[in-house]
């Protein structure tokens, strides 16, 4: 899964929302450099302090799925999801971790969706030939 960390995300005003977007940011290195598991605990932090914060929950929905927690990943970019219905990264996320979690169907649902939203996404194509078989 490849998305650059941090497009879009601007600093948040106030305190608790500018350590939220601090957190994030040190997450977005963890993630860089390949460790997804330090990530997902500053991520889990931060959703603490900003729960309805989109780039929050799609960056720690990818930290978990690349530490192997398919169905806590699935559950983060559902919410991501809900919070950004037109976030197409977050729909294909959530189609990959319900592909891992054996809900083949619902993966190619938010995988079509995904394209439909982003037809340029070579990465979202290929994902929907593999889990549609």
């Amino acid at each position: 899964m490849s998305q650059a960390m941090g497009e879009g995300v601007g600093r948040w005003s106030g305190d608790r929302p500018s350590l939220a977007y601090e957190l994030l940011q040190r997450a977005g290195e963890f993630l860089r450099t390949g460790h997804p598991h330090q990530a997902a605990m500053l991520l889990t932090r931060a959703k603490l302090i900003e729960p309805d914060k989109g780039s929050i929950r799609e960056t720690l929905a990818r930290a978990l799925y690349l530490s192997g927690r398919a169905a806590r990943a699935r559950r983060e970019f559902a919410k991501a999801v809900q919070i950004d219905p037109v976030n197409d990264y977050a729909h294909y996320g959530l189609a990959l971790s319900c592909a891992r979690t054996g809900q083949r169907t619902r993966a190619i649902a938010h995988l079509k969706l995904a394209i439909a939203m982003r037809p340029s996404a070579e990465e979202y194509r290929q994902a929907l030939a593999r889990i549609a078989g």
